[in-house]
Order: C-alpha cells, then structure tokens, then sequence
C-alpha cells in the first residue's frame, strides 16, 4: 500500500496545479485531482505558493481546514464511488446528488461521513467501521418528511 509523507502528499497537488499552468500533460489520477482543485478555488492561492505551504500546520482548533487533507478526502471518496467500496455507497452518492443537486455538496457529504468514521478508528485503536460509514451515509442520505406527516 502506497502511504505518501505529508510532503509527497501535498507535493502531489503542487505538482498538478504547477502542470496545469505550464499545460503540460497530465495522468488520469493527476486530471482527477485538477478537477477537484479546479472545484476548490479557495485553494488556488495556496498552491501557487509551495515554498510557503508545502510544511505549514493547519490546526483543527485554531479553525483551519487543511486544502491537503481535503483534497485527499475528496480523491479517496472519488475512489471508493469508482469501485462502489464500501459496497452500496454510489447509490448513496446518487441519493445525496438528487437531494443536493450539486456533485460537490454531494461528495462533502460523504467526506463529513468518512471523516467521522476516521476519527472513531483512530480514537478506539481499530479499523475503520465499514458498517458504521455507511450508516452515517444512509442518515444523511435519507428522504426528508414533511413536518408531522407520518412515513409512508
């Protein structure tokens, strides 16, 4: 299994960002990865600026979001749709898309969930809960009732 250093991970993106400007070629993960930074303009400023952000801390209680983090999120969730693992969350996803109406918001959906279950692994010492993930994508995926109208 491929497990990148904080650096390699971010120089991924630099790396993809700095192509894109130089329009050189790019391969289907790193086009992947453009689309998604093309999605994030909030992120451009930042990686026009390696030497500056390529070891900067992104502190969860000083309120930031790590751009990085996110964008590997959102690649890793590109994944999982691509090869419906765990199985049943593409469907899922195209719950979330109607009731979204927007891929983005669909898929920040799903990085609110895999974070989630992230978090409870690392906390409790064990792998992360497939069942568990999926259930937190069900919740939030789940048809909206009318206030006092009963379910059908």
């Amino acid at each position: 299994m491929f497990s990148p250093s904080r650096e390699e991970a971010r120089g991924f993106f630099f790396d993809v960002w700095r192509k894109h400007h130089d329009q050189q070629p790019l391969t289907p993960l790193e086009h992947g990865a453009l689309a998604l930074i093309l999605a994030h303009p909030e992120y451009h400023t930042v990686l026009d600026q390696p030497e500056r952000f390529l070891v900067r801390d992104y502190r969860p209680e000083d309120g930031e979001t790590n751009p990085f983090l996110h964008l590997s999120l959102h690649l890793a969730v590109s994944e999982q749709l691509s090869i419906d693992q765990p199985p049943g969350i593409r469907d899922g996803y195209q719950r979330l898309l109607k009731q979204h109406g927007d891929p983005m918001a669909a898929q920040h959906t799903i990085i609110d969930c895999l974070t989630e279950t992230v978090w409870r692994a690392q906390r409790a010492g064990t792998p992360p809960d497939g069942a568990r993930y999926m259930e937190c994508l069900r919740r939030h995926s789940a048809p909206r009732r009318a206030p006092g109208k009963p379910p059908s």
